[in-house]
């Protein structure tokens, strides 16, 4: 088996629809027997807080930004960051790059009930759906269909920021190993800030062991998450990895190994 072991693609097409806390509308997917999102934060809520509001505070102000937005899913995070460039009349210019294997439900979301935040991206949405592409002056937004693990290592951008946003660690390990997060590191920039919702000490210690630095961000009405980059960041709650270490002898990141057969 390869590194996409432990999919199920016949369940792929079976999702349903859910309605979080914040208004907004989501899918649970039966292959991961996961939401795409956390009903108690809110979909958008949950794009926003903790990863677009964080990720450009600590960017800005740069002209330019590459984003890695893992998966596409529903795509979300790519739009809440158009959402938010645009409601705060940023001038930053914009490629983001998602790796995404469920090609019908980019297909789908054309026709998706998404909030009102993003009816004036209605005709970006209908080009990536049909597409997996979409380019203007300002933007350029490219869903890379495919595994994650096998897109990414192909990727010859430098990233600035990654939306790590995958199925969480227990249901998806695959995109939460050392190995997966050295692959990350290898694409990333010097200065550049990974947000992810987990907190969970496997996923903390797979970025420290590829040279990232952790730090607890709480987002507006939302749970605390994790931030990483590969410099200090000043002004965020810094987590002592190596002390955690030491208080914690069992502690271990996950590794392909683990989840994959030779």
């Amino acid at each position: 088996m390869g590194v996409g072991s432990g999919y199920n693609e016949s369940l792929r097409g079976e999702k349903e629809v859910i309605i979080t806390e914040d208004g907004s509308v989501t899918l649970y997917s039966k292959e991961f027997n996961q939401a795409y999102h956390s009903t108690k934060d809110g979909a958008l809520r949950e794009s926003l807080q903790k990863h677009v509001i964080p990720a450009f505070a600590l960017q800005n102000p740069k002209e330019q930004l590459t984003i890695l937005d893992i998966c596409f899913g529903l795509g979300y995070n790519t739009l809440a960051t158009l959402y938010y460039v645009k409601s705060k009349h940023l001038d930053t210019k914009i490629h983001i790059l998602s790796p995404e294997f469920d090609r019908e439900l980019v297909e789908s979301l054309a026709t998706f009930e998404y909030p009102k935040a993003f009816d004036t991206l209605q005709p970006i949405i209908c080009e990536l759906s049909e597409n997996f592409y979409y380019e203007d002056a300002q933007f350029k937004i490219e869903v890379l269909l495919g595994d994650a693990r096998e897109v990414i290592p192909q990727i010859l951008e430098k990233i600035d920021i990654v939306y790590q946003d995958a199925f969480s660690p227990k249901q998806n390990p695959l995109l939460w190993t050392r190995e997966y997060f050295r692959d990350i590191r290898a694409i990333c920039s010097d200065d550049a800030v990974i947000t992810t919702y987990s907190t969970a000490i496997a996923t903390r210690m797979g970025l420290h062991e590829n040279g990232f630095e952790l730090f607890l961000y709480c987002g507006e009405d939302a749970r605390c998450s994790t931030i990483a980059s590969p410099k200090r960041i000043e002004g965020l709650e810094y987590v002592d990895m190596e002390l955690k270490k030491a208080r914690n002898k069992e502690a271990r990141s996950l590794r392909d190994a683990d989840y994959t057969a030779i």
